[in-house]
């Protein structure tokens, strides 16, 4: 399967399964399972714990290495990722987040980061949403900005639950729209972000690229 010049070369879901798991297998890309919970199971931890988190990384990093990706794609993948796999792949983690990563609080952070960044912006009035492409950093949702989708706009009907205070209303709603933009947002901005590394890469003789897509949180 390719992508412009790049390969794609496995498929690792920090999950015991997902959604597109099926989909995967008969396309014939090598399919990597590595449950994060069983993970900390096994170590009877928490998984806030991030110590226990660069151990996870560091056997991550050992299963892609028989795969040589030169891209990191993380589609879903809902875990703060730590030093042995941004050391392994530089400036080649790429994620989307589902805010505006442009928009910053006045000291420099991003205004809505985190897994609950469509519910608050949505619980704080936005009026539209848009999803951001960055590389991953160690500051979380904070890497350099590739691409930007574009907006989403707010039902109405948000403002109406809001001022009735209709919490779990409005929380259903924002479950919708960040569905929406995950449907519609989230690939092309990772196909586009691909096209972006592929352009800017210089092409060697006889090698080929890979890339691998690394899912979680869609079981």
């Amino acid at each position: 399967m390719r992508d412009g010049s790049f390969d794609l070369v496995c498929v690792l879901s920090s999950e015991e399964d997902f959604d597109d798991a099926a989909l995967v297998r008969a396309s014939g890309v090598p399919l990597l399972s590595h449950s994060i919970g069983r993970f900390y199971r096994w170590q009877k931890a928490d998984l806030r714990d991030l110590r226990q988190r660069r151990y996870y990384d560091r056997a991550t990093e050992r299963l892609l290495a028989r795969h040589r990706p030169d891209l990191l794609l993380l589609a879903g993948y809902l875990y703060i990722v730590t030093r042995p796999l941004l050391d392994a792949y530089p400036g080649r983690l790429v994620n989307v987040h589902g805010s505006d990563l442009a928009r910053r609080t006045p000291d420099g952070r991003p205004l809505y980061p985190g897994l609950r960044a469509v519910r608050d912006a949505i619980r704080a009035g936005e009026t539209q949403t848009r999803a951001t492409a960055h590389v991953v950093t160690e500051r979380l949702d904070d890497g350099p900005i590739l691409l930007r989708s574009p907006a989403f706009p707010v039902a109405p009907v948000a403002a109406a639950l809001r001022a009735a205070g209709a919490e779990h209303a409005l929380n259903a709603y924002a479950f919708a729209h960040q569905e929406w933009m995950l449907s519609a947002a989230w690939g092309p901005l990772l196909a586009a972000s691909v096209r972006m590394f592929a352009q800017e890469r210089e092409p060697r003789e006889n090698e080929e690229s890979g890339i691998c897509v690394a899912a979680g949180g869609m079981s």
